[in-house]
């Protein structure tokens, strides 16, 4: 008979939490930046990504009109929906008795680099590292209102109380420094409708939850040391703490008191490495202007994604940047160019550098919203006939990848000639979770957590690696 050795060792970790205490705690005393209380501490499959940087929509960016060139749509512009179409899709905000005409895309297309992707005039950086990136054409999701659609394709649940995919990660892979955070948030624009939920640990343990640096003020508050505490004061205080948290974890075995005794030492490196990190002068004059950062000392999309490619250089393991708003009910024909001159030439710069610095082969770059947008006109709530944006899509729309273990240059999936339904396979976002955790060497049917009495994972009983976005 064979016997699985791994089943049993997980088995003995999760029935031996107090015996094992001892030497859980020596791993944190011992600077070790694996998490204690990951279930392995090492990836189920050899990893094709370290790390991960996730560029978040809020809001939904239309996919009609960055990456969907449908000439049946433009020439049908102001007619009804077909009926038969009309019956599969789920709107947020249309009402029964609104209007239901097409609307075209004002803007033009082209098709770019050796692959030929379609790339709207809008995204002309995008447009330039055509060859460098993948486009799936046909993501899904199951809810049409932002708050509940967030949590989903971050938590895998629509519900508040599940952990995000940034902090499964960091569970399943611990980190690779012990000087930040294993999960690190940025923002910019407007806040997720469900705020931190959306990187936060839920069940998990503490540590695992997402670090938000505050756009404005200290980036992380109560990181300074008080007035007159130099740090070799500073350093006695957190030797002090840990040997009462020590004897606490000694009799408890709380995972609560690990994650403090690792929070206290996290922090106390922070002080140095967080400074050292934000400090963007010793980047070159070309590289902002890249990236197209301004004041350096200012908030925003540009400085995020550039701070982003700084922390996966020092070993940060899942990196979400938000950004918002998309969310182009109205005023779509101002709003929307608006939003892709703020992010367009930044993202496209995060890839390039990446490329550039070699870390692009094993750091997973995604881009997208929550859902996308119908090819229908809203209209103007007091004069029903005018058309000034697009209501939510969930049916499909489309995110990018980069890097990672992706395929570079391919457009995977198609939708039908007014881009609100797919044409063969389509993608829910709990695929997208499966394959992200896969490119890290993570199986998500595997990657469980034990709480009240049942094993969850962030997929739940769904999701299916979409193997034809890797390389």
């Amino acid at each position: 008979m064979t016997i699985d050795l791994s089943l049993f060792r997980r088995r003995f970790l999760e029935t031996s939490t107090l015996s094992l205490a001892p030497i859980a705690l020596q791993t944190l005393l011992d600077g070790n930046t694996m998490a204690a209380d990951s279930p392995a501490v090492m990836p189920h499959a050899a990893p094709k990504a370290k790390s991960v940087i996730f560029l978040f929509m809020i809001g939904g960016p239309s996919q009609i009109d960055l990456f969907e060139d449908k000439p049946e749509l433009n020439r049908r512009d102001g007619e009804p929906l077909p009926e038969s179409i009309l019956k599969e899709l789920q709107f947020a905000q249309i009402q029964k008795d609104d209007p239901k005409n097409l609307m075209g895309c004002p803007w033009r297309f082209g098709r770019h680099g050796n692959s030929g992707a379609v790339i709207s005039e809008l995204l002309p950086h995008t447009a330039s590292i055509a060859d460098r990136i993948s486009f799936v054409k046909t993501m899904r999701t199951d809810d049409s209102n932002h708050m509940f659609a967030e949590l989903l394709i971050n938590t895998g649940w629509r519900q508040f109380g599940r952990p995000s995919l940034g902090s499964w990660v960091s569970y399943g892979l611990g980190s690779e420094t012990a000087d930040l955070p294993s999960f690190l948030v940025l923002r910019s624009g407007m806040r997720p409708r469900s705020k931190g939920a959306n990187y936060g640990n839920g069940f998990l343990p503490g540590q695992f939850q997402g670090t938000a640096l505050r756009d404005s003020g200290p980036p992380i508050l109560n990181l300074e040391s008080p007035p007159g505490f130099d740090r070799e004061r500073q350093r006695e205080s957190i030797d002090l703490i840990k040997e009462l948290n020590k004897i606490r974890y000694q009799q408890t075995g709380d995972s609560e008191t690990a994650t403090r005794i690792r929070a206290y030492e996290t922090a106390f490196r922070m002080q140095t490495s967080a400074r050292e990190l934000l400090d963007l002068d010793g980047e070159t004059k070309s590289t902002l202007n890249e990236y197209g950062v301004g004041d350096t000392s200012q908030s925003s999309f540009a400085r995020n994604c550039l701070l982003a490619r700084r922390m996966v250089e020092r070993g940060v393991r899942f990196v979400q940047v938000f950004h918002g708003d998309w969310d182009h009910h109205s005023g779509i024909r101002t709003g929307l160019p608006g939003q892709c001159r703020t992010v367009d030439q930044a993202s496209a710069a995060l890839v390039r550098d990446l490329a550039r610095r070699g870390l692009l082969d094993d750091t997973l770059v995604v881009w997208g919203g929550e859902l996308g947008r119908t090819p229908i006109a809203q209209v103007n709530t007091k004069m029903k006939n005018v058309p000034v944006g697009r209501d939510h899509q969930i049916e499909a729309w489309t995110m990018w990848f980069a890097g990672g273990g992706v395929k570079a240059g391919h457009t995977i999936g198609e939708t039908n000639d007014l881009g609100c339904l797919p044409v063969g396979d389509s993608w829910h976002v709990h695929d997208l979770q499966a394959t992200i955790l896969h490119l890290l060497g993570l199986d998500h049917k595997k990657l469980t957590y034990r709480y009240q009495g049942r094993d969850f994972r962030l997929t739940d009983v769904h999701g299916r690696v979409i193997e034809e976005l890797l390389a």
